[in-house]
């Protein structure tokens, strides 16, 4: 679907589709003035159907256009979407565009609500996290006539551009790296993958290359709440306690297995000849530890800065594969 072309939903068409006047419809979606239930239901309902947001400021951009890019991004407690907003705003500052961003915590209804606060200012381009979303929040992006930008993921179909890098394809390459280091039963330590839906997706690869492989996943422990280096130090803890025999461990991402090699120093637990540790992301601090963190090193800050390109350029729909690196470090 080429964004560049599509018309953003009206007032008159909500109105229409409820079969009210412009002036009742703008009554309810303030709140305020006289209109009675059922005609509040049938202006709601038109509105959920066609993924009208409401114009906060109408009129003001029409003819200089605008210069907002609303980030809609899972977290800040990790520096992954920092580096993001990092490249991005860059770019962005020199164009002379202004970057806003909000926080979902992982939370598909909460990104819904924040999406629709964010298209309420009729920005440039909205960026998100992913490819998934509720329907709310696509039907509201769809109808919405700005710039669509998914980052981080390029496995799904995106619904007007998406940068990043294949989330399976690094899962897989994983396990590939593990298993040709020799270790048969490995281990996995992640985060709630519900929500985290691209962790979700480089664990379903590397436990498909694993079972190609006729070495599957032993054992797994997932924490519930965010991923963190505590939660790392007690998901390992946890699945040593249940299979001692382990030979690897795969973590959901860097801040994991940064709380696994902690716990290991902890008990006297040789790295890697006991046990190895792999991780995802490549954050600095893995490279400043004592035994570099074996682990995947992805383009954060590129991303952003491809990201915000695309929109300053106004390219056409597109999905751009940066791809990864894979660290060998010393941990595995």
């Amino acid at each position: 679907m080429d964004f560049k072309h599509q018309a953003t939903v009206t007032l008159a068409e909500v109105a229409e589709a409820a079969g009210v006047g412009e002036s009742t419809v703008s009554r309810v979606l303030r709140n305020h003035g006289s209109f009675s239930g059922k005609t509040r239901d049938r202006v709601m309902a038109a509105v959920e159907r066609l993924g009208y947001v409401p114009n906060r400021i109408a009129g003001t951009l029409a003819s200089t256009g605008s210069r907002l890019v609303a980030f809609v991004i899972p977290s800040l407690s990790n520096i992954v979407f920092p580096d993001v907003l990092r490249g991005a705003s860059a770019v962005l500052e020199e164009n002379r565009y202004q970057a806003v961003f909000s926080v979902t915590d992982y939370d598909p209804d909460k990104e819904e609500a924040l999406a629709a606060a964010m298209l309420a200012w009729r920005p440039a381009a909205v960026m998100l996290a992913g490819y998934e979303h509720t329907e709310g929040t696509v039907k509201m992006l769809r109808a919405s006539g700005c710039r669509i930008v998914e980052l981080l993921d390029v496995d799904g179909d995106a619904l007007d551009m998406a940068v990043g890098f294949s989330n399976r394809a690094a899962g897989r390459d994983s396990a590939a790296f593990l298993l040709k280091r020799g270790y048969r039963r490995i281990g996995y330590v992640g985060h709630d993958l519900n929500r985290d839906t691209r962790a979700g997706k480089r664990f379903s690869g590397f436990c498909e290359t694993l079972g190609a492989h006729d070495a599957p996943l032993a054992d797994h422990e997932i924490l519930a709440g965010a991923s963190s280096v505590e939660n790392g130090r007690l998901g390992l803890e946890r699945l040593l306690a249940r299979a001692p025999g382990l030979e690897a461990v795969y973590f959901s991402n860097d801040d994991m297995a940064l709380g696994g090699y902690f716990h290991c120093l902890a008990r006297g637990i040789s790295i890697p000849s006991q046990l190895a540790i792999f991780g995802y992301n490549g954050l600095d601090i893995g490279r400043a530890t004592p035994q570099p963190l074996s682990t995947i090193r992805t383009p954060r800050v590129a991303t952003g800065q491809m990201a915000a390109q695309l929109v300053v350029a106004n390219a056409p729909p597109q999905v751009v594969d940066l791809g990864f690196e894979l660290i060998e470090g010393a941990t595995a």
